[in-house]
Formats: C-alpha cells, structure tokens, sequence
C-alpha cells in the first residue's frame, strides 16, 4: 500500500521536512501543511489516505481540528495523533475523537512507520481504534537490582508520597523522564495526567506553551492546564529563559496564571518535577539561573547515576530494551550472547542507559539471526568511536587541499560536531554555545547532515 498519500501537519519544518523525507524513501505520497489553516485547506483540496496530525500548532491545537473533522460523523481517513507533550489523557480525548493513534516525539522512525502501515490497513475507521497512549504502558520504572538503584526506587517511593517540588539531578540520558514518571506513578496524583515538557525547547511559544493561549475567545492549553490534578515534568530546567524562569516562578508561588492573552484566572493545581544535567548552583554564580527559582525548585533534590556507576545492570537493562523494542516498534527478537553482555558491561556508556537504548535498537534494526554475537557488539561500539571521533582534532586536519566551500563545509561540519559533544545532544545549548538561531541551526544542522537526536 505504498501509494498511499499522506498528509503531515507540523508547525516545525525540520520535522515536516524529515518524515516526508523517510516517508516518500518508502514509496509514501506526501503533502505537507504548516498550521491548522493549510491543513484545512489540504483537506479540502483532496482527502489523502491517512493524516499524521500534530497536536501543537501556532493558530489551532490538533485536538480542536481534528474535532472539526469529527463533526462529519468522523474523520474521513485515519488520523494519526503526534506530541511531544503526549499524555494518556489526550491520547483518550483523541481517540474518542476519531483518532486511529497516538505517537510521541521524538518520533522513533521504525514505529512511526509500523503505525503508518497499520493506520493504512485499517481504512477509513468505523469505530476508532484504541490508541497506544489509551491502551496505557507498563509503569515506569527504574530498572536495576543493584544496591543503587534500589536506593533511588527507596528514595523516589518516599518523595512520591508528598505533594511538594522535586529536583531531578543527573547526566544526560541516566534516566530522569523515567524516575519522574515512577514519582508520578507511586503519588496520590497518579490518576491525574503525566506533562512531559523539555525547556530546551521552548522558543519564542514559551509562555504559550507553558501557561496556554487565549486567542478571541479560542483557549489552547498550555503544560500548566493540560497537567491539572497530576504532574509536570519540566526537563532540562538549566535551560529556561530568565524571563520565563520569573514567570514560572511568580505563578507557582501564586498558585494561580492567565493564558497569554486571555483574562481568565485559572488556579494552578500540579506537582512540578524538574531535571536538569547541570549543577543549578553554578549556573547561579555565573548570573544564567535566578538564585530565587533554584532556591524554590531546591527543596527535594535527588541524584539519577550514571550507568557507568552501575554497570552490573547492564545485562537486565539489554533485556528490558530488547523487549520494549519488539513490542513497542514490532522489531524482530533477539538476543544478546552473555560474552557480548559481559563486553557491554564493561563499555563506559558516556550517553548513559539512553545510548545503551540506542545500540540496542541499531543492533534489532540492523542485524540478523537470532544471536548479538560479542562481535556484532564490538562493531557497533568502534562505529559509535568512529562517530564521536569525527569531532576530535577539528585543527588538526583544515582540508586546505579542497575548494573554499567544501573546505568550509567540512570545517563547520566538525565544529558543529564537536559543539553538539559539548552540549550533550541539547539543541538549545549548542545555540547558546554558536551563538546561531535555532531555526537557522537546525537548517545547518539538516544541510550538513548532523543528526542532534543520535548526541541526545
């Protein structure tokens, strides 16, 4: 059914750009829309086999236009659901909306398009099918035996029980989203909706996204709202704008915010969890982080180690993953031999379990037979080196043998490289560090062909 034609509605245009690029590589017909307006305008134009809706859009959330497409008696193909600030709760209101789906961002490429198939095999849905997000995954949990990770399952089950702030310290990729999810999980607000929101992304939409918009009457919630009666996690906090940091912290001592641009009071009723990967009280003393909001978020302060300070969880966290992949993206099983678990275990894991996530998905995806063979394991590892490697020595080797431009690009590839090693994989610190504008990064970014999410 490769002929199909899909619509994709993103207001980002790297994101746009990209699924059309992997989609029309698997023989898709893509369109594409910027904003609510030109998806409506899209449909009306020509109905197309499946849409892949974003829900935050600048002049119309997705939940409401897909609403629109409900007013029919439903939408008129199926409708897949994609967020970045995903949660069971709009995952539900979509479905009863019509919605064959629900995916989160960053969107995992194998299930994107194993949703892509069975959204297409579907047809046009009579009752609509129950979504990912609705059907509900296993609660999350740390994974590990060692003494320090049940320590932190201790430590996290005895915060949990009291409603107050929680600052989640720890490396990139050592698992804060996941210890804030068991947090949630294990508090009276359980029930209540898990928000998910990373500071390193909020532009310009900051006080949008967070406290919501009002727009002549129209009303599209922002984090705030949407995590009413449960929790907000505000990743990588080291990373929030000073004006939002007084913002966020007038209206969390308050306990009550106004959508940008609307005169309603709403009262504020949500535990915020925050992370960060960077040590608060530095970024105090070098005048980047308001001593007052570090001061206010400071009150329950709990560590996430590094996998390397836990490595004989290596072999359990192999297992997790492999199963959380055939299940979640419908890879083909396989297993890891125990010499090639013994190797792993003794690998430094500098991107912590999420590069452990990550060689793991590589291995399904790229590998065959039923075994990961201590070299098949080797491999990838020299391979991820040969990766990290290609920042090292950016002055040694200036390619003064090639034309300026390629010569150039070489030259920017290798330092974006390497500035994007510094940043941990954060696009919003690599800004900060080129001094580049986002949008204009991440253009750079796609030309050079320098994927962030594989630093992430």
């Amino acid at each position: 059914m490769n002929s199909a034609q899909i619509l994709v509605v993103d207001d980002e245009q790297e994101i746009r750009d990209l699924v059309e690029e992997i989609l029309e590589d698997e023989g898709y017909r893509v369109r594409t829309a910027q904003d609510g307006a030109s998806a409506r305008e899209a449909m009306r134009a020509h109905v197309p086999d499946l849409v892949l809706l974003d829900i935050w859009m600048p002049d119309v959330d997705g939940v409401t236009l897909l609403k629109e497409w409900t007013d029919g008696g439903g939408p008129a193909c199926p409708v897949v659901m994609m967020s970045g600030h995903g949660t069971v709760e709009t995952a539900v209101e979509a479905t009863r909306l019509g919605a064959w789906d629900f995916i989160e961002k960053p969107l995992s490429m194998p299930k994107l398009l194993l949703t892509v198939e069975r959204a297409l095999e579907s047809g046009r849905p009579g009752t609509p099918q129950p979504l990912a997000g609705a059907r509900g995954e296993p609660a999350a949990e740390p994974v590990g035996k060692s003494a320090v990770m049940r320590q932190l399952r201790d430590d996290a089950r005895r915060i949990a029980a009291h409603d107050t702030r929680v600052l989640l310290r720890g490396e990139a990729g050592a698992g804060k989203r996941c210890l804030a999810r068991y947090i949630h999980d294990h508090s009276p607000r359980r029930e209540g909706p898990f928000i998910e929101l990373s500071a390193g992304s909020l532009g310009e939409r900051g006080v949008g996204d967070l406290f919501g918009i009002d727009r002549n009457g129209q009303p599209a919630p922002g984090a705030l709202e949407l995590a009413r009666g449960g929790t907000l996690y505000l990743a990588d906090v080291c990373e929030l704008d000073a004006e939002l940091q007084g913002q966020l912290l007038s209206v969390l001592k308050s306990g009550r915010f106004q959508r940008q641009g609307g005169a309603e009071v709403l009262d504020l009723d949500v535990r915020l969890i925050a992370g960060t990967r960077l040590e608060l009280a530095d970024a105090v003393r070098a005048g980047r982080f308001r001593e007052d909001f570090y001061y206010y978020l400071d009150v329950v302060p709990l560590a996430v180690p590094a996998l390397r300070e836990h490595v004989e969880d290596v072999p359990e966290l192999l297992h997790y993953y492999v199963n959380c992949l055939v299940e979640r993206d419908g890879l083909s099983y396989r297993e890891f031999t125990v010499a090639a678990q013994n190797r792993l275990r003794n690998h430094s894991w500098p991107g912590n379990v999420r590069e452990l996530e990550n060689l793991v998905q590589r291995l399904l995806i790229m590998g065959e037979g039923e075994k990961i063979e201590v070299a098949e394991v080797e491999a990838a590892l020299a391979e991820e080196r040969r990766s990290g490697n290609a920042a090292e020595g950016l002055s040694a080797d200036l390619h003064l043998e090639l034309p300026l431009r390629e010569a150039r690009e070489a030259f920017e590839r290798r330092y974006l490289q390497e500035q994007l090693r510094r940043a941990q994989g954060s696009v919003g610190q690599l800004a900060r560090l080129t001094g580049m504008e986002r949008t204009h990064l991440y253009r750079k970014l796609k030309a050079l062909g320098i994927d962030p999410r594989e630093r992430a």
